[in-house]
């Protein structure tokens, strides 16, 4: 039943048509709104970068990269009417290459993983939904490839938040076997994980993306822990084993955990070499990830006792939504700090209205130019989410033997 026809109704309860109705109904008009959007295939493109931006990110004088383009080295800008020039993220890519083979400044440009450095598998969880989970799983991944990482992102969360910031309408454009689900499931239908990971319209940035399917997961564990094959992987290795298969290709995993301590948040733990635990500075949140470090550490002491994997790098809390002005909020941090020290990230992110409003055109502040806000609050949430990125990509350096 249409959802026109059932405004006609007056109906004397509501059932699951009416719920299913609504459901097809919103997902038709979002689908219209993204092909409105981005015409004419609906896909989502990355914007090109001015090259003061490339210079930051590549950590080079902007007058070097002006240099190199009058000289006609390394890859080429696209030089607008007014003189500017403007980079692909490729073209950023391509100059750190350049930069590596030319080495003439000694510099590492190009920061994938060598030798016997191990893949880094970062889980973002919380026990409570609203934490800023996802925004600080998506905001990492493309902080960590727009540096030169090899990026991996796996929505694990069926509301499929990340899958939707990255272009994809996760009950139109992710079929039966396409999530993590149709790598990990128990059955014969079990596909190579190779076949499931998407490349992105941002370059150095793949995905594994998500949607209500994760949920088979939590539903078939239970029935395969009875009837289990001792031959099976349990079902904290299987996420593991997964991205074993598939580590040569990245530097970097970044996994966005549902917002509750399931089987596949355990599986993902289970496979991490790293956790960032967000919270929102106000007691309920702060006595909701008291719960959340009950419970985890109770769950994770039955999965090492079978022989899981429960050793992880670093551990660290994310102070997320922070608005500095605000009394109550700070003095919790301060109480979080007297309470973690350095476990809680120096850098906290701030509350920020060019994120939410870039949100709303499903993209993060990495994919939006400065000039659609103003440039003081552009500037001080690019500010707040380089900082506590930037405090990450130390920790994985610091993983690695880099520093």
């Amino acid at each position: 039943m249409a959802l026109a026809q059932l405004k006609s109704i007056e109906p004397q309860w509501v059932d699951e048509q009416i719920i299913r109705a609504h459901a097809n109904s919103l997902s038709e008009k979002l689908h219209s709104q993204r092909l409105a959007l981005h015409p004419p295939i609906a896909c989502k493109t990355l914007r090109k970068f001015t090259s003061g931006e490339v210079a930051k990110l590549i950590g080079v004088a902007d007058g070097y990269l002006r240099q190199l383009s009058l000289e006609g080295k390394g890859p080429q800008a696209e030089v607008l009417p007014n003189g500017r020039r403007q980079y692909t993220l490729e073209d950023v890519h391509a100059l750190r290459a350049y930069l590596d083979e030319t080495g003439k400044s000694g510099r590492q440009y190009v920061k994938h993983r060598t030798g016997d450095e191990h893949l880094q598998v970062i889980s973002c969880v919380n026990f409570k939904g609203g934490s800023a989970k996802t925004t600080t799983a998506a905001h990492l991944a493309q902080y960590l490839a727009l540096n030169g990482y090899r990026v991996l992102a796996v929505d694990l969360d069926p509301q499929a938040s990340l899958t939707a910031l990255h272009g994809l309408q996760p009950e139109i454009d992710v079929l039966a076997g396409q999530t993590i689900y149709g790598t990990i499931r128990y059955d014969n239908n079990a596909r190579p994980p190779n076949e499931i990971v998407r490349k992105t319209y941002f370059p150095g940035l793949d995905l594994i993306p998500g949607n209500l399917e994760l949920m088979e997961f939590e539903h078939d564990t239970p029935k395969a822990l009875v009837n289990r094959d001792p031959d099976d992987p349990m079902f904290f290795e299987r996420i593991g084993l997964t991205l074993s298969l598939i580590a040569d290709s990245y530097d970097v995993v970044v996994i966005d955990c549902p917002p509750q301590l399931g089987f596949l948040t355990l599986s993902a733990l289970s496979a991490s070499t790293s956790m960032v635990i967000t919270v929102h500075p106000q007691m309920l949140d702060v006595m909701s990830m008291c719960q959340f470090l009950t419970m985890a550490s109770d769950l994770l002491e039955v999965v090492k006792n079978s022989g899981g994997h429960v050793r992880f790098d670093w551990i660290r809390y994310l102070i997320t939504r922070y608005e500095p002005g605000d009394g109550p909020q700070t003095d919790m941090v301060n109480f979080m700090r007297s309470m973690f020290s350095e476990f809680v990230f120096a850098n906290p992110m701030v509350k920020s209205t060019a994120i939410a409003d870039a949100g709303i055109s499903k993209q993060t502040l990495y994919e939006v130019p400065r000039e659609q806000f103003s440039k003081s609050t552009y500037d001080r949430a690019m500010e707040s989410l380089n900082n506590v990125n930037s405090e990450i990509e130390g920790l994985i350096k610091q993983a690695w033997g880099r520093i």
